[in-house]
């Protein structure tokens, strides 16, 4: 029996996870769910009903990151996890954190009637836009010239925001921090990930 996913295309910690998956060469049974109508099968097995959630005999995983971790486990073939552990965890923290905030106020300006999405872009380009294009001025990807599990883990938080209001995204003068994002939206690994599945039903 192939590990059972439960997941949603659209959300940013599912697609790093099936990537890792893919990447790693690890068949799964996808399980598409749908937000307004999650499938008891997966409640029980993780009541917090957020998504990915990977079952792997009777190990259950919550958490994208930890999936990440098991995927490469299994394999990691052009050595995704040969990045600086600790400036890795450094970038993880400041995406999954602080910015996932601001990614959601940016997103969903309508909940946030206090904030002006303005001053809210400010603080994005301050905390992760603007450091993450100095870096990749110099380098090709967030940690070298080889891509990392760091790129993969950030990338589809970067294109969540882009998404958010693609004409001033493009407006910005962030060309490496484009460059980079154009990568993974075109590679092979990233749209083998995307395809539309129907809704699992129990």
């Amino acid at each position: 029996m192939p590990p059972i996913l439960y997941s949603y295309r659209r959300c940013p910690y599912a697609m790093r996870a099936r990537m890792a998956l893919k990447y790693a060469g690890i068949e799964v049974e996808h399980r598409e769910i749908q937000l307004r109508s999650k499938p008891q099968s997966m409640l029980r097995l993780s009541p917090k009903g957020t998504v990915p959630v990977l079952c792997v005999g009777d190990q259950i995983l919550e958490q994208s990151l930890d999936i990440i971790d098991w995927a490469l486990d299994q394999a990691d073939p052009d050595g995704w996890r040969s990045a600086d552990e600790s400036i890795s965890q450094a970038w993880i923290d400041k995406n999954d954190g602080p910015f996932k905030k601001l990614l959601d106020q940016y997103k969903y300006l309508e909940r946030h009637p206090e904030l002006n999405q303005e001053e809210v872009l400010a603080q994005a380009m301050d905390l992760m836009l603007v450091p993450m294009e100095t870096v990749l001025k110099s380098t090709q990807y967030l940690m070298g010239e080889k891509m990392s599990w760091v790129d993969v883990a950030i990338f589809p938080f970067i294109r969540q925001f882009a998404m958010a209001d693609l004409e001033k995204f493009n407006d910005l003068s962030l060309p490496a921090l484009k460059r980079w994002l154009k990568h993974h939206l075109e590679s092979e690994l990233f749209l083998s990930v995307m395809h539309k599945y129907p809704a699992w039903t129990d």
